[in-house]
């Protein structure tokens, strides 16, 4: 092959911008860790991002609601009839304390790129600037859309801001990543199928007296009924639901009273439903509330259960 040929010139131009931005951006990756922001507190981190972006030449919109953006890198003469590719990263944090001991760890207390996502923005950043690159040389034949989307953790999220922003029009395809602890450096992990699955949240709030511990026959157990209910859901939900459909619940948060002596008046457990298929999330969404009322009945307590639709139900939900 003539070592003109566009696809080696091509590649030949991605391997030495990569190699000349890797300093740059780990510096970058660092600076956002340091910076962590929860979703929709973004704005530190979008501004990083419109600022690294407009030095490579790169015009960016930041979506409506403030925090996230999204910009174009055409080639020139560029022929929308083949649509746009899309790539996109999420760049929000989480509400957890970094305990790592670097000079890059989060100044924000209580706030942490627990998940990544300081990665996934400097990745998708230098991916831009090669782009940008590889257009100015004229070795840019497709049209690429950079998306960085915020509140990926919450629910429902992010996802939804930047689709109502118009990430979508105009594209034909779209691909992300994810850092996975089980592959190792250098390496790249594919597979066929679903890899992470959808996600509902599910609250469950109890509500009894209240009382004195010394007289807990004229109460109602607000913390048993509640330990009930994590331990029994996911067994239960096993039984009836076929395993092939890769159904989880599992609890995050659990919340109930102040005190040694006294039975609270209410309480709250907190987690998330995943499942890989349809049906099964289906059922386990009709089934929670059912059998989160058997579980506590013993108990005498009142139950009131909400299953929040995730970005996927509300697609699903849509398309429908």
């Amino acid at each position: 092959m003539s070592v003109t040929d566009p696809d080696t010139a091509r590649r030949a131009e991605i391997s030495r911008q990569a190699a000349a931005l890797n300093e740059r951006l780990i510096a970058i990756r660092r600076d956002i860790h340091a910076h962590p922001e929860i979703g929709h507190h973004e704005h530190r981190t979008t501004a990083l991002i419109v600022d690294q972006l407009e030095r490579v030449g790169l015009v960016v919109k930041v979506l409506p609601i403030g925090t996230g953006a999204y910009c174009d890198v055409l080639p020139g003469g560029f022929d929308d009839s083949a649509g746009l590719v899309g790539l996109r990263a999420d760049i929000d944090a989480l509400p957890i304390q970094d305990g790592k001991n670097v000079d890059y760890a989060s100044k924000n207390p209580g706030v942490c790129h627990a998940c990544g996502h300081d990665v996934h923005t400097a990745i998708l950043l230098g991916a831009g600037m090669v782009l940008s690159r590889l257009r100015d040389l004229d070795l840019l034949t497709r049209g690429v859309r950079l998306i960085f989307q915020p509140a990926e953790e919450t629910s429902p999220g992010g996802a939804l801001d930047a689709i109502e922003g118009g990430v979508l029009h105009d594209l034909t395809e779209i691909y992300a990543l994810h850092c996975d602890p089980r592959t190792d450096v250098g390496q790249i992990a594919l597979k066929v199928g679903p890899i992470t699955s959808a996600v509902d949240q599910v609250n469950i709030v109890l509500s009894g007296s209240g009382g004195h511990t010394s007289r807990p026959q004229l109460t109602q157990d607000v913390i048993g009924a509640l330990g009930a209910l994590a331990t029994l859901t996911q067994l239960l939900l096993s039984r009836r639901i076929d395993p092939r459909s890769g159904v989880s619940l599992m609890w995050g948060s659990m919340h109930s009273g102040s005190v040694a002596n006294a039975i609270p008046q209410t309480g709250e457990i907190v987690g998330t439903l995943r499942a890989l298929d349809a049906d099964g999330w289906h059922l386990a969404k009709q089934l929670i509330p059912e059998l989160a009322a058997e579980i506590v009945r013993p108990f005498g307590v009142e139950v009131a259960v909400a299953v929040t639709d995730g970005e996927a139900a509300q697609a699903v939900r849509d398309l429908e």
